[in-house]
Protein backbone atom coordinates (compact mmCIF):
# COMPACT_ATOMS: atom_id res chain seq x y z
CA UNK A 1 0.00 0.00 0.00
CA UNK A 2 1.54 3.27 -1.10
CA UNK A 3 0.37 5.15 1.99
CA UNK A 4 1.49 2.47 4.43
CA UNK A 5 3.60 3.85 7.25
CA UNK A 6 5.80 0.77 6.83
CA UNK A 7 7.28 2.58 3.83
CA UNK A 8 8.03 5.78 5.74
CA UNK A 9 10.54 6.72 8.46
CA UNK A 10 8.71 6.97 11.78
CA UNK A 11 9.94 8.42 15.09
CA UNK A 12 8.28 7.88 18.48
CA UNK A 13 9.23 8.94 21.99
CA UNK A 14 8.68 6.63 24.96
CA UNK A 15 9.10 8.97 27.93
CA UNK A 16 10.84 8.21 31.19
CA UNK A 17 8.56 6.93 33.92
CA UNK A 18 10.55 8.45 36.75
CA UNK A 19 13.71 7.74 38.70
CA UNK A 20 15.90 5.14 37.02
CA UNK A 21 13.79 5.07 33.86
CA UNK A 22 15.29 6.30 30.57
CA UNK A 23 13.82 8.37 27.81
CA UNK A 24 13.71 6.26 24.66
CA UNK A 25 13.25 7.34 21.07
CA UNK A 26 12.66 4.72 18.39
CA UNK A 27 13.53 5.61 14.80
CA UNK A 28 12.10 3.24 12.19
CA UNK A 29 14.17 2.64 9.04
CA UNK A 30 11.75 1.43 6.35
CA UNK A 31 14.13 -0.18 3.83
CA UNK A 32 15.15 -2.91 6.28
CA UNK A 33 12.38 -2.68 8.87
CA UNK A 34 15.03 -1.85 11.48
CA UNK A 35 14.40 0.13 14.65
CA UNK A 36 17.21 2.42 15.80
CA UNK A 37 17.18 3.65 19.38
CA UNK A 38 18.28 6.64 21.41
CA UNK A 39 18.34 5.79 25.13
CA UNK A 40 18.89 8.81 27.37
CA UNK A 41 19.16 9.69 31.04
CA UNK A 42 16.60 12.49 31.52
CA UNK A 43 18.59 13.96 34.42
CA UNK A 44 22.01 14.31 32.78
CA UNK A 45 20.96 14.29 29.08
CA UNK A 46 23.61 11.64 28.39
CA UNK A 47 22.60 9.09 25.75
CA UNK A 48 23.46 5.85 23.99
CA UNK A 49 22.71 5.12 20.34
CA UNK A 50 21.69 1.52 19.68
CA UNK A 51 21.71 -0.38 16.35
CA UNK A 52 21.88 2.67 14.06
CA UNK A 53 21.77 1.96 10.30
CA UNK A 54 24.18 2.99 7.56
CA UNK A 55 21.90 2.93 4.53
CA UNK A 56 22.91 0.69 1.63
CA UNK A 57 21.13 0.44 -1.71
CA UNK A 58 21.67 -3.21 -2.77
CA UNK A 59 20.95 -2.39 -6.41
CA UNK A 60 23.97 -0.15 -6.91
CA UNK A 61 25.88 -0.58 -3.65
CA UNK A 62 25.82 3.09 -2.83
CA UNK A 63 25.75 4.16 0.79
CA UNK A 64 24.07 7.13 2.42
CA UNK A 65 23.91 8.48 5.96
CA UNK A 66 20.20 9.36 5.80
CA UNK A 67 19.21 7.29 8.85
CA UNK A 68 22.28 8.18 10.88
CA UNK A 69 21.73 11.87 10.18
CA UNK A 70 18.11 11.51 11.29
CA UNK A 71 19.22 9.94 14.58
CA UNK A 72 21.87 12.60 15.18
CA UNK A 73 19.34 15.30 14.37
CA UNK A 74 17.09 13.86 17.06
CA UNK A 75 20.02 13.91 19.49
CA UNK A 76 20.65 17.58 18.74
CA UNK A 77 16.99 18.58 18.95
CA UNK A 78 16.77 17.12 22.44
CA UNK A 79 20.04 18.51 23.75
CA UNK A 80 21.61 15.08 24.29
CA UNK A 81 25.27 14.16 24.65
CA UNK A 82 26.18 10.74 23.19
CA UNK A 83 28.24 8.60 25.59
CA UNK A 84 28.00 5.21 23.83
CA UNK A 85 27.49 3.75 20.38
CA UNK A 86 26.07 0.26 20.97
CA UNK A 87 25.20 -2.71 18.78
CA UNK A 88 23.36 -5.81 19.90
CA UNK A 89 25.04 -8.16 17.36
CA UNK A 90 26.71 -8.12 13.93
CA UNK A 91 23.60 -7.55 11.83
CA UNK A 92 22.96 -9.54 8.65
CA UNK A 93 20.13 -7.40 7.32
CA UNK A 94 21.56 -3.91 7.57
CA UNK A 95 24.93 -2.20 7.72
CA UNK A 96 25.80 -0.65 11.06
CA UNK A 97 26.71 3.04 11.28
CA UNK A 98 28.81 2.60 14.42
CA UNK A 99 32.24 3.62 13.08
CA UNK A 100 30.74 6.71 11.43
CA UNK A 101 28.92 7.61 14.64
CA UNK A 102 32.15 7.32 16.60
CA UNK A 103 33.78 9.73 14.14
CA UNK A 104 30.90 12.19 14.49
CA UNK A 105 30.37 11.98 18.27
CA UNK A 106 33.64 10.75 19.74
CA UNK A 107 31.70 8.13 21.72
CA UNK A 108 33.16 4.63 22.11
CA UNK A 109 31.66 1.61 20.32
CA UNK A 110 30.64 -1.61 22.04
CA UNK A 111 29.21 -5.02 21.13
CA UNK A 112 29.00 -8.43 22.83
CA UNK A 113 32.16 -10.33 23.72
CA UNK A 114 31.22 -13.28 21.49
CA UNK A 115 31.50 -11.18 18.33
CA UNK A 116 34.97 -12.73 17.65
CA UNK A 117 33.32 -16.17 17.54
CA UNK A 118 30.89 -14.88 14.92
CA UNK A 119 33.82 -13.31 13.05
CA UNK A 120 35.56 -16.69 12.83
CA UNK A 121 32.47 -18.31 11.27
CA UNK A 122 32.15 -15.62 8.63
CA UNK A 123 35.88 -15.34 8.05
CA UNK A 124 35.66 -18.92 6.77
CA UNK A 125 32.69 -18.17 4.50
CA UNK A 126 34.52 -15.25 2.91
CA UNK A 127 37.90 -17.03 2.98
CA UNK A 128 39.21 -14.01 4.89
CA UNK A 129 40.57 -15.66 8.05
CA UNK A 130 42.45 -12.59 9.30
CA UNK A 131 40.13 -9.82 8.08
CA UNK A 132 37.77 -9.51 11.05
CA UNK A 133 38.96 -8.59 14.53
CA UNK A 134 36.16 -7.16 16.71
CA UNK A 135 38.63 -6.65 19.58
CA UNK A 136 40.47 -4.24 17.28
CA UNK A 137 37.47 -2.57 15.70
CA UNK A 138 35.25 -2.05 18.78
CA UNK A 139 36.31 -0.17 21.87
CA UNK A 140 34.68 -2.64 24.24
CA UNK A 141 33.44 -6.23 24.03
CA UNK A 142 30.74 -6.65 26.66
CA UNK A 143 30.35 -9.78 28.79
CA UNK A 144 27.12 -11.24 30.12
CA UNK A 145 26.25 -9.43 33.36
CA UNK A 146 28.60 -6.52 32.71
CA UNK A 147 27.32 -2.98 33.26
CA UNK A 148 28.03 0.38 31.70
CA UNK A 149 26.70 3.84 32.48
CA UNK A 150 24.59 6.33 30.56
CA UNK A 151 24.75 9.40 32.75
CA UNK A 152 23.46 8.24 36.12
CA UNK A 153 21.73 5.15 34.71
CA UNK A 154 23.15 1.62 34.78
CA UNK A 155 22.89 -0.52 31.67
CA UNK A 156 23.14 -4.27 32.24
CA UNK A 157 24.23 -6.64 29.50
CA UNK A 158 22.36 -9.93 29.04
CA UNK A 159 23.79 -12.53 26.69
CA UNK A 160 20.81 -13.51 24.51
CA UNK A 161 22.00 -16.07 21.96
CA UNK A 162 19.82 -17.91 19.48
CA UNK A 163 19.39 -15.47 16.61
CA UNK A 164 23.20 -15.38 16.59
CA UNK A 165 25.54 -17.03 19.06
CA UNK A 166 26.62 -13.65 20.44
CA UNK A 167 23.51 -11.44 20.52
CA UNK A 168 23.09 -9.31 23.63
CA UNK A 169 20.22 -7.43 25.27
CA UNK A 170 20.73 -4.07 26.96
CA UNK A 171 18.60 -3.52 30.09
CA UNK A 172 18.47 0.09 31.30
CA UNK A 173 16.03 0.60 34.16
CA UNK A 174 12.59 -0.36 32.86
CA UNK A 175 13.75 -0.53 29.21
CA UNK A 176 15.10 -3.67 27.50
CA UNK A 177 16.56 -3.50 23.99
CA UNK A 178 16.08 -7.07 22.88
CA UNK A 179 17.45 -6.98 19.31
CA UNK A 180 16.37 -9.90 17.08
CA UNK A 181 14.79 -12.18 19.69
CA UNK A 182 11.19 -11.08 20.06
CA UNK A 183 9.04 -9.39 17.46
CA UNK A 184 5.87 -7.50 18.40
CA UNK A 185 3.25 -9.64 20.19
CA UNK A 186 1.04 -9.84 17.09
CA UNK A 187 3.99 -11.29 15.13
CA UNK A 188 5.94 -13.47 17.56
CA UNK A 189 9.69 -14.09 17.50
CA UNK A 190 12.66 -13.73 15.19
CA UNK A 191 14.49 -16.37 13.16
CA UNK A 192 17.10 -18.68 14.68
CA UNK A 193 18.70 -20.19 11.57
CA UNK A 194 21.68 -17.84 11.22
CA UNK A 195 25.02 -19.71 11.35
CA UNK A 196 25.80 -20.22 15.03
CA UNK A 197 22.18 -19.60 16.10
CA UNK A 198 19.82 -22.26 17.43
CA UNK A 199 16.14 -22.40 18.28
CA UNK A 200 16.92 -23.97 21.64
CA UNK A 201 19.17 -21.06 22.65
CA UNK A 202 16.66 -18.52 21.34
CA UNK A 203 13.89 -20.05 23.45
CA UNK A 204 16.06 -19.79 26.58
CA UNK A 205 16.97 -16.17 25.76
CA UNK A 206 13.32 -15.23 25.27
CA UNK A 207 12.37 -16.82 28.57
CA UNK A 208 15.10 -14.82 30.35
CA UNK A 209 13.74 -11.61 28.81
CA UNK A 210 10.17 -12.52 29.78
CA UNK A 211 11.36 -13.09 33.36
CA UNK A 212 12.09 -9.35 33.67
CA UNK A 213 9.52 -7.31 35.64
CA UNK A 214 6.16 -7.15 33.89
CA UNK A 215 6.26 -3.37 33.42
CA UNK A 216 9.58 -3.54 31.55
CA UNK A 217 9.33 -1.88 28.14
CA UNK A 218 10.56 -4.32 25.49
CA UNK A 219 12.04 -2.60 22.42
CA UNK A 220 12.46 -4.98 19.49
CA UNK A 221 14.97 -4.76 16.65
CA UNK A 222 12.65 -5.08 13.66
CA UNK A 223 9.07 -4.75 12.57
CA UNK A 224 7.52 -5.57 9.20
CA UNK A 225 3.88 -5.07 10.12
CA UNK A 226 1.37 -7.91 10.17
CA UNK A 227 -1.68 -9.12 8.29
CA UNK A 228 -3.77 -6.60 10.22
CA UNK A 229 -1.29 -3.78 10.71
CA UNK A 230 0.49 -1.56 8.20
CA UNK A 231 2.08 0.79 10.73
CA UNK A 232 5.39 -0.08 12.42
CA UNK A 233 5.37 -0.85 16.13
CA UNK A 234 8.31 -1.71 18.37
CA UNK A 235 7.33 -1.33 22.03
CA UNK A 236 5.31 -3.63 24.30
CA UNK A 237 5.68 -4.59 27.95
CA UNK A 238 6.94 -7.91 29.25
CA UNK A 239 3.43 -8.47 30.64
CA UNK A 240 1.91 -7.90 27.18
CA UNK A 241 4.30 -10.39 25.59
CA UNK A 242 3.59 -12.98 28.26
CA UNK A 243 -0.15 -12.55 27.78
CA UNK A 244 -0.46 -12.13 24.01
CA UNK A 245 2.72 -12.97 22.07
CA UNK A 246 1.27 -15.74 19.98
CA UNK A 247 4.07 -18.30 19.88
CA UNK A 248 5.70 -17.71 23.31
CA UNK A 249 2.97 -16.48 25.65
CA UNK A 250 2.56 -18.07 29.06
CA UNK A 251 1.62 -21.71 28.78
CA UNK A 252 3.55 -22.37 25.57
CA UNK A 253 5.55 -25.59 25.57
CA UNK A 254 9.22 -25.32 24.64
CA UNK A 255 9.12 -28.28 22.25
CA UNK A 256 6.06 -26.91 20.43
CA UNK A 257 7.69 -23.54 19.86
CA UNK A 258 10.96 -25.09 18.67
CA UNK A 259 9.07 -27.18 16.12
CA UNK A 260 7.08 -24.14 14.96
CA UNK A 261 10.17 -21.91 14.72
CA UNK A 262 12.19 -24.49 12.79
CA UNK A 263 9.34 -25.01 10.34
CA UNK A 264 8.99 -21.25 9.80
CA UNK A 265 12.75 -20.69 9.42
CA UNK A 266 12.89 -23.33 6.66
CA UNK A 267 10.73 -21.02 4.51
CA UNK A 268 12.89 -17.88 4.94
CA UNK A 269 15.54 -16.73 2.49
CA UNK A 270 18.67 -15.00 3.84
CA UNK A 271 18.46 -11.17 3.95
CA UNK A 272 19.31 -9.47 0.67
CA UNK A 273 22.11 -7.34 2.20
CA UNK A 274 23.77 -10.16 4.12
CA UNK A 275 26.94 -10.68 2.07
CA UNK A 276 27.75 -6.98 2.11
CA UNK A 277 26.54 -6.26 5.64
CA UNK A 278 28.48 -8.87 7.55
CA UNK A 279 31.90 -8.15 6.08
CA UNK A 280 31.38 -4.48 6.98
CA UNK A 281 29.73 -5.01 10.37
CA UNK A 282 32.43 -7.43 11.51
CA UNK A 283 34.81 -4.50 10.97
CA UNK A 284 32.64 -2.31 13.23
CA UNK A 285 30.89 -0.63 10.29
CA UNK A 286 34.05 0.06 8.29
CA UNK A 287 34.63 -0.71 4.61
CA UNK A 288 37.66 -2.78 3.62
CA UNK A 289 40.72 -0.65 2.96
CA UNK A 290 40.70 1.22 -0.34
CA UNK A 291 42.68 -0.40 -3.12
CA UNK A 292 45.30 1.30 -5.34
CA UNK A 293 42.59 2.99 -7.41
CA UNK A 294 41.13 4.64 -4.31
CA UNK A 295 37.94 2.55 -4.31
CA UNK A 296 36.64 0.03 -1.78
CA UNK A 297 35.65 -3.50 -2.81
CA UNK A 298 33.60 -6.20 -1.12
CA UNK A 299 34.25 -9.92 -1.53
CA UNK A 300 31.26 -12.08 -2.50
CA UNK A 301 31.48 -15.87 -2.14
CA UNK A 302 30.01 -17.78 -5.10
CA UNK A 303 27.93 -20.96 -4.70
CA UNK A 304 28.28 -21.01 -0.91
CA UNK A 305 24.49 -20.81 -0.66
CA UNK A 306 23.39 -24.32 -1.58
CA UNK A 307 19.89 -23.23 -2.50
CA UNK A 308 17.75 -20.09 -2.41
CA UNK A 309 16.36 -20.67 1.06
CA UNK A 310 19.53 -21.58 2.93
CA UNK A 311 22.51 -19.98 4.60
CA UNK A 312 26.06 -20.70 3.44
CA UNK A 313 27.62 -23.75 5.03
CA UNK A 314 31.27 -24.51 5.73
Amino acid sequence: MSKSKLAQPVVRHSPSRGAGSPDVWGVYEPDTGSIQYVCADPATRKAALIDVVWNLNPRNYRFSTKSMDQVLGLVGQNGLDVEWVLDTHPHADHVMASALLKQRTGAPMAIGEKAPDIARIWGDFYNLPAAFDPARDFDRLLADGETLRIGDLDVRVMLSPGHTLGSITYVCGDAAFTHDTLMQPDVGTSRADCPGGTTEALWDSIQAILALPGQTRVFVGHDYGSDNRDEPQWEASVAQHRATNRPVKDGTRREDWIKLRNRRDATLAPPDRILAALQINLRGGRLPAAENDGHHYLKIPVNRFQKERSWPRP
